[in-house]
């Protein structure tokens, strides 16, 4: 393929419910959506997932911008390009910057799959039908509420629950929690809010039977990791620290964690997700696809990675109407008793909404 255009929309869709973390408060997702276009005019999109302020990562969606019309699309423009794999080594010289390396890949991984008539879960090696999924809940006002949405999710038929912790909100909400739902499975997740100093939070934790607790510490260590995990029993799973290949391989090796989160978007694209994926399987590390408050695109994407064989833990691909009232996609991610079918048809398995991404646009530039 050839790519001879490509338009950044800039959507802001407003969240069905404020999402809260340690990090803050996410009230509308705002994204990059790319529509690319190759010489033969097959068009192909993908999702930028950072979000508007550096939180989660040092990418933000302005930064990405930038990246993408300064660096990432001078580089694709009129480029031949065989198969996606091929970005890894013409995305080389720019360091880092993974989201907006991904959010144009993903598009030529859409472009690629319609070519070669092929699902994107069957080009990547895929292999199931359908996909177990859990569901990623903020932080409530109240215990009150968090037990409602709680016990809302399971009755929906989530696989797992994934609840978010800080300082002061942890082991008195997780031992409410675990003793009003005794078998549910359930997992923590940190976002990077606690220290050793707080290694007997951890030690109380691992009375409540959790499936895991999401990177608790720094963002960018796997040292302290190490040792906290040889303090504890529950499985350490990371999720900020893992941005590569390499940087999974040296956290297995120094036994950081007994379970890695794979984002799409974190990690640079499809490609090194799967590339992570086949090294943890060749280790024996379970991996599951973490979510980024995605739109259609970015979600539809996520299904078909997780439909690769070592995905053996639900997922945070919930469905569309959790967050949105209308989604960007035709049709919307629909979860039926814990699972979403994974699309078989050429493609990414969902079609833009054209009227949705107009009525979210805030804004579109093409590049030629």
């Amino acid at each position: 393929m050839k790519i001879k255009e490509v338009t950044i929309h800039h959507l802001k869709m407003k969240l069905k419910n404020p999402f809260s973390t340690s990090f803050g408060t996410i009230v509308d997702k705002e994204l990059l959506l790319l529509e690319v276009t190759d010489e033969k005019g097959t068009v192909g999109f993908g999702e930028s997932v950072a979000f508007s302020a550096p939180w989660y990562t040092e990418e933000t969606l302005k930064t990405n911008r930038h990246m993408l019309e300064d660096f990432l699309i001078p580089l694709v423009l009129n480029k031949e390009i065989s198969h996606p794999d091929e970005l890894l080594e013409l995305f080389k010289g720019i360091r880092k910057n993974n989201m907006a390396k991904s959010a144009i890949e993903g598009a030529i991984w859409d472009i690629y799959v319609q070519q070669t008539h092929q699902s994107l879960a069957q080009a990547i090696g895929g292999n199931k039908k359908k996909i177990e999924v859990g569901i990623s809940l903020g932080i409530q006002e109240t215990i009150e509420k968090q037990i409602e949405v709680v016990d809302k999710a399971i009755k929906d038929g989530y696989k797992r629950i994934k609840l978010k912790i800080k300082p002061g909100w942890d082991v008195d909400v997780l031992r409410i929690l675990r003793e009003k739902f005794p078998d549910v499975p359930m997992m923590a997740d940190a976002n990077s809010a606690y220290t050793l100093k707080d290694i007997n939070v951890f030690k109380e934790l691992d009375k409540f039977n959790l499936m895991m607790i999401e990177q608790p510490l720094a963002s960018d260590d796997i040292i302290d990791h190490a040792i906290l995990q040889k303090q504890i029993k529950t499985p350490i799973c990371l999720d900020e620290s893992i941005h590569s290949l390499e940087d999974a391989r040296k956290a297995i090796e120094l036994g950081s964690c007994g379970v890695i989160n794979i984002k799409i978007g974190r990690v640079g694209g499809i490609t090194e997700a799967k590339r992570i994926h086949d090294y943890c399987e060749e280790k024996g590390i379970p991996v599951w696809c973490g979510g980024m408050l995605e739109a259609g695109i970015g979600r539809a994407h996520n299904i078909a990675l997780t439909s690769l064989s070592n995905f053996v833990l639900p997922g945070d691909t919930a469905g569309s109407n959790h967050y949105f009232d209308q989604d960007i996609i035709e049709p919307e991610v629909i979860v039926e008793d814990g699972y979403i079918n994974v699309p078989q048809v050429t493609g990414i398995g969902y079609k833009p909404n054209e009227e949705a991404i107009k009525k979210y646009t805030v804004s579109s530039k093409t590049y030629k």
